[in-house]
């Protein structure tokens, strides 16, 4: 494997981390500053919303900057915004410390996919992007749990100088291990956003929006999704969330080679298919441990195993603005798991907990259908582009 795409899945790994760690230290947070879990929940709020903000104006901004510097000034921003966390003497200075490590993900994710793709021939592109996403599923399996471990032999500040230390960490690999490369040719911002005209490129961006709104929707409420088998067991849903980031760290680099040899045209419907039909069963699969196990390990796959083909597909369609693209698709990544929560809320008082997956299988089913009119329409487009074959003239 490309030592430089492990170097960049370092970063990912950090940046993940950083997502996903905080739900379970909010409590610690609430109670050390004397706040509300819901008010203290805004940490998670703000850094997704920050990320999903700045990811395409980063991407549009600085894309004339070396891809290099890209990657370690956002790893140094991120790391500043994760110290501050780890120092902040109030909620006010750790909802905006949130903000600035949230521009440093944008800085640094949307590069990092970008440049995996383009250290390698088109054919392999894709098992390039599942492997420096690998680093970014593997937080859900490793990262947060650890910080929640952190978290409590020590406090969450520990867990944010973890986060912080991590960043470093990977800074430190991207400084010694990934060689110098150019940036992208001088554009106009006008021109570096021109890719968001292209109605293939809008729907496919939907779809990642619906799917991850879909998937995080019972994510967020996970432990009373399968309550009637955890029991309020933590341990149990520990065990569940680690088979789920277990499967969604494997799920990135077989989407990879799968995408490579059957292209995102066939790998796309058929997830988001699957992935709506595992939801739909939830209400009966959760009831048991061993369906649990199986639906939380199509879950992963699945939700994983869609951004890999997704990102491929966005590269294909605009290659020149891939840091923009990967930008985009960040942010609509990081918009539907935002949205996720308000969601979840919304059809808990609607269905019974256990019930919440028929409301994210209609989500993803919308993003099935909002698929299929994307390959329609790249459809439509390479068959216009083709020339038509004239019959040739009797003598």
């Amino acid at each position: 494997m490309d030592r430089r795409l492990i170097v960049l899945a370092a970063g990912m790994f950090a940046v993940g981390t950083d997502s996903f760690v905080v739900a379970g230290i909010l409590p610690q947070v609430a109670g050390s500053l004397g706040v509300s879990v819901a008010l203290a929940g805004q940490m998670v709020t703000l850094y997704a919303l920050s990320y999903a903000l700045l990811s395409p104006t980063v991407a549009a901004l600085a894309g004339h900057w070396p891809r290099r510097r890209l990657l370690l000034t956002g790893l140094l921003v991120f790391d500043v915004g994760n110290a501050m966390t780890a120092m902040a003497p109030s909620i006010g200075w750790v909802l905006a410390s949130r903000v600035v490590a949230g521009l440093g993900a944008a800085m640094y994710s949307p590069t990092a996919t970008a440049t995996g793709a383009s250290l390698v021939p088109p054919e392999r592109r894709a098992a390039a992007l599942a492997v420096v996403i690998a680093g970014l599923s593997s937080a859900t399996a490793l990262g947060a749990p650890l910080g929640t471990l952190i978290a409590g032999l020590g406090d969450w500040r520990a867990t944010m100088w973890f986060v912080s230390g991590v960043g470093t960490v990977a800074g430190l690999a991207v400084w010694f291990s990934l060689p110098a490369i150019p940036a992208l040719p001088a554009a106009t911002l006008r021109q570096r956003l021109a890719p968001l005209g292209d109605v293939r490129i809008t729907l496919t961006l939907l779809t990642t929006l619906l799917a991850f709104a879909g998937a995080f929707s019972v994510y967020t409420y996970v432990g009373v999704v399968f309550s009637r088998v955890t029991l309020g067991s933590p341990n149990m849903l520990a065990g569940l969330l680690l088979i789920w980031g277990v499967a969604a760290t494997l799920s990135n680099l077989v989407a990879g080679k799968l995408t490579d040899r059957f292209g995102s045209g066939r790998i796309i419907p058929l997830t988001l298919a699957v992935l709506a039909i595992n939801f739909a069963l939830m209400p009966w699969t959760s009831a048991h441990a061993w369906t649990s196990m199986l639906a939380v390990v199509v879950w992963a796959l699945c939700g994983w195993g869609l951004l890999v083909p997704q990102q491929h597909r966005l590269i294909t369609l605009a290659p020149a603005a891939a840091p923009l693209l990967m930008g985009l698709n960040s942010a609509a990544l990081y918009v539907g798991v935002s949205t996720a929560g308000v969601l979840g809320a919304a059809g808990l008082g609607i269905f019974a907990p256990h019930q919440l997956g028929l409301m994210a299988a209609s989500l993803v089913a919308l993003a099935f259908g909002v698929a299929l009119l994307a390959h329609r329409a790249i459809a439509r487009t390479a068959s216009a582009r083709t020339p038509a074959v004239q019959p040739a003239r009797a003598a």
